[in-house]
């Protein structure tokens, strides 16, 4: 990524985590950031689908159900080691890559042959 994105991405991350602190709910920060940065690396990996309505549709509202989620869990403020968040970011994401595939092959329609039923 280009340093000015990584500076931004920092400073976001920096002023979220004092509004977080400021209103005594920093036990929201880490799982915020990580769901922000999951439905961002799942939308950059399917930006190809970016002109189809129904992938923003899709991506709203996997984004409300990660709020909901953040906001039904009691989370710690207490350090959460690296190899325990990674497995449940790439199940996440998975989960949510699945569901546009599903979401996807719903909007296409059924597929029709050349053959139709006018043969025999």
């Amino acid at each position: 990524m280009p340093g000015w994105v990584m500076l931004c991405a920092g400073f976001g991350c920096f002023s979220l985590a004092f509004l977080f602190a400021r209103f005594g709910k920093l036990d929201l920060a880490l799982p915020t950031f990580c769901s922000v940065g999951v439905l961002g690396f799942t939308i950059a990996v399917k930006w190809k689908l970016r002109r189809r309505v129904w992938f923003w549709v899709t991506m709203t509202v996997l984004g409300a159900v990660h709020v909901l989620l953040i906001l039904s869990i009691p989370w710690t403020t207490n350090w959460v080691p690296g190899l325990l968040i990674a497995p449940i970011l790439g199940v996440d994401f998975y989960a949510m890559l699945w569901i546009l595939a599903v979401v996807g092959k719903l909007m296409q329609g059924p597929k029709t042959t050349e053959r139709g039923a006018h043969s025999a």
